[in-house]
C-alpha cells in the first residue's frame, strides 16, 4: 500500500520528464545544422521571430520566445556581433529597445530555409500526429503561462 503511495514520483509517470529529454534531443538534432549558419539553437528562435517581423522591440521578442531579458540580451548581442541584427533604442520612446534585421541576416534567411525539413526528414512521425501534438504542446504552453500570470 505504501509503494503505491510514491508512484508518483516514479520517473515514468512524470509529464515533464519527456518533455525535458525531448527538448534535449529536439535541439542536438539541430545543433550540427546550425552550426553550418554560425547559429545557436537560441539565436535561431530568435532569428525565426526577426524574419518574420524584421522590426521589433525586445521585450515583444522576449515576449513570443518566453525568455528573460538575462537570456535574451547576450543573444541579441550575439546576433549583432555577427552582423545579423541591428539594436537601436526606438525613436518614439527611448525606453524602448529595438531589434531590427539587417541585409546580412535577411541573406542568412535563405540558408535557413532548408533546415525545418531537414529536421522533418529526421523525425518519423505522421502528418496527422504532428499536427496533434504541435496543438496540445501550444495548449499546455498556453495553460502554464497563464496559471504563471495568475
Amino acid at each position: 500500500m505504501a509503494e503505491q503511495k510514491y508512484e508518483v514520483l516514479k520517473l515514468e509517470n512524470q509529464l515533464c520528464f519527456p518533455l525535458y529529454a525531448l527538448a534535449k534531443e529536439t535541439i542536438k538534432l539541430y545543433r550540427p545544422l546550425l552550426d553550418e549558419i554560425n547559429l545557436t539553437y537560441t539565436q535561431y528562435i530568435a532569428m525565426m521571430v526577426i524574419w518574420e517581423k524584421e522590426k521589433i522591440n525586445v521585450k515583444e521578442l522576449g515576449k513570443r520566445l518566453y525568455l528573460d531579458s538575462g537570456t535574451l540580451t547576450p543573444v541579441l548581442k550575439s546576433l549583432e556581433a555577427k552582423g545579423f541584427i541591428t539594436r537601436h533604442r526606438s525613436a518614439e520612446d527611448e525606453r524602448i529597445l529595438m531589434v531590427e534585421i539587417t541585409d546580412k541576416g535577411t541573406a542568412l534567411k535563405d540558408e535557413a530555409v532548408k533546415i525545418p525539413g531537414q529536421i522533418v526528414s529526421n523525425i518519423e512521425i505522421s502528418l496527422d500526429d504532428a499536427i496533434v501534438m504541435h496543438r496540445q504542446l501550444y495548449n499546455l504552453l498556453e495553460q502554464l503561462t497563464e496559471k504563471k500570470q495568475d
